[in-house]
């Protein structure tokens, strides 16, 4: 019976933790008859950590239009729309509060249910926990809300710091915190995570937060702030030493690129936090169904690798690798088409053949009775990433990158790899290299747009955004329209009054 009491409040959990994205920040307060007959047992607490976990795998369905991919992918230059309707003004950086289609709120609900846990899980007695230990849970939801508050005020900036449970509305009508605030707050959960992790392991499938991924975590956070709030030395340092924890814990590169995004593959040795998808237990297509092709859009014209490349359809194709980044990728290059693959027309008369749409390739699911589930799991960290930031931190720090930058080239290039070695450059040199390798490394994977915020090269390297240098405004998101409504403390981002 507790067993089955565990479940069915996951369930709840999950249910109450998931409000429609039209609902903002207007969480509903838990009941508190819920909260009184709850929190008793470790397994109670595990069943809220997993109910975290639920609503973190929100971040990428098919449908949130604030998915984790479109906030970090969505308004670089990596992408343009595809042969079907797509979110155009995100694409070309027109968004305003009326337009605007994605809003903070699922992100909110994930706060909430960490703030559950670090509420009530300190008062249970660690002789109940089983599945779980008591420090290990409240470690968990520490980096939980960290990560979830580093991924909003990248997004808009200054932010609500809800630091409770939303039992009462009084949680749910905050003004803003600066992004100064913020960010300590982040900073300070992440200590509390590493602190009360008990060991370096990574757990089986790699799905929920360890001490090595919450070290990822800690380095990204600081190298934002050691270049975008003036951290500088200080915070590189810091985040090189969480890099170099990392790196004592079981991860390596896997020899083949395309092997880490097996939908067989999960949970490999390269993965160090992943969003997971399962049949059946998860609610839906993750977001890459709208990068994949529809049979609508098929035609016997295709050529013959062509047709092999689709295979089963499925998707919408509403997005697709620019034109102008595709040619980025070396044919030598492994990652090319383990990222995207160019499809061709042939002409019946001629035999020309004449380039049509690309598809994504790395997250194309698995078919199952026929049809193409897009339920591939969603890396978070992984460790090229490690390597990749620990190259960015090392040059920062005015040191050699090129140990870093040679592992992950040369996995890339193989057998070519002596044509594609790093060479040392000055700082500035670098910087444009491992840019370009993260791009070429992390496509589709939720980090261009931040990675180029970080770097300071949005208004270079965007297009549609080349000839508005200055108008900073542009590097957040408008709140929307619906969210302001529902909380009269809030203030729109400068720039879109």
């Amino acid at each position: 019976m507790k067993k089955l009491n565990h479940i069915l409040f996951s369930a709840l959990i999950a249910s109450l933790l998931m409000p429609s994205c039209k609902k903002a920040l207007e969480l509903q307060p838990i009941s508190q008859i819920s909260n009184s007959s709850f929190w008793k047992t470790g397994d109670d607490a595990a069943g809220a950590m997993n109910g975290m976990y639920v609503n973190l795998r929100a971040e990428m369905l098919d449908g949130n239009l604030s998915c984790l991919f479109f906030l970090g992918d969505m308004r670089s230059d990596l992408l343009s729309t595809g042969m079907l309707t797509g979110p155009t003004a995100i694409y070309q950086n027109t968004l305003n509060p009326s337009n605007t289609t994605s809003d903070w709120s699922t992100y909110y609900t994930l706060i909430h249910s960490a703030n559950l846990i670090l509420k009530y899980v300190p008062n249970i007695d660690p002789i109940t926990f089983s599945s779980y230990s008591k420090n290990d849970i409240l470690a968990q939801a520490h980096a939980m809300r960290a990560y979830a508050y580093f991924v909003l005020v990248r997004t808009w900036g200054d932010l609500p710091l809800v630091t409770e449970p939303t039992e009462s509305s009084a949680n749910t009508q905050k003004p803003r915190s600066s992004k100064e605030e913020v960010f300590k707050l982040i900073k300070s959960d992440l200590d509390s995570s590493v602190a009360l992790f008990p060991n370096n392991n990574l757990p089986v499938g790699r799905n929920i937060w360890s001490l090595p991924s919450v070290n990822a975590l800690k380095a990204d956070v600081y190298l934002w702030t050691g270049k975008r709030l003036n951290g500088g030395m200080a915070d590189f340092n810091t985040a090189l030493a969480a890099l170099n924890q990392v790196q004592t814990a079981d991860v390596q590169l896997l020899p083949d690129y395309a092997d880490v995004f097996n939908y067989n593959n999960k949970g490999n040795k390269e993965i160090l936090m992943t969003i997971n998808f399962k049949q059946f237990e998860s609610p839906g297509n993750n977001a890459f169904r709208l990068s994949y092709f529809p049979p609508e859009l098929f035609s016997a014209d295709f050529d013959d690798d062509s047709k092999a490349e689709i295979g089963t359809f499925g998707g919408s194709l509403g997005f697709q690798i620019a034109d102008w980044i595709r040619p980025q990728f070396m044919v030598d290059d492994s990652r090319r088409n383990a990222t995207f693959y160019e499809l061709y027309k042939t002409d019946p008369i001629t035999g020309d053949k004449s380039f049509f749409v690309s598809i994504q390739t790395k997250f194309r699911g698995a078919i199952v009775n026929g049809t193409r589930l897009f339920l591939n799991d969603y890396p978070i960290y992984r460790y090229s990433d490690v390597l990749l930031m620990k190259a960015e931190a090392k040059n920062a720090l005015g040191q050699d990158p090129s140990i870093e930058m040679d592992m992950v080239r040369q996995r890339a290039y193989g057998s070519d790899f002596s044509s594609h070695v790093f060479v040392n450059g000055d700082m500035e040199q670098n910087d444009e290299a491992i840019l370009k390798e993260r791009l070429l490394e992390f496509a589709l994977e939720g980090k261009r747009w931040w990675d180029l915020v970080r770097f300071g090269k949005v208004f270079e390297k965007v297009p549609s955004l080349q000839s508005r240098a200055g108008s900073d405004y542009l590097l957040l998101f408008p709140i929307s329209a619906n969210t302001l409504s529902l909380n009269p403390n809030l203030t729109q981002n400068p720039g879109y009054n």
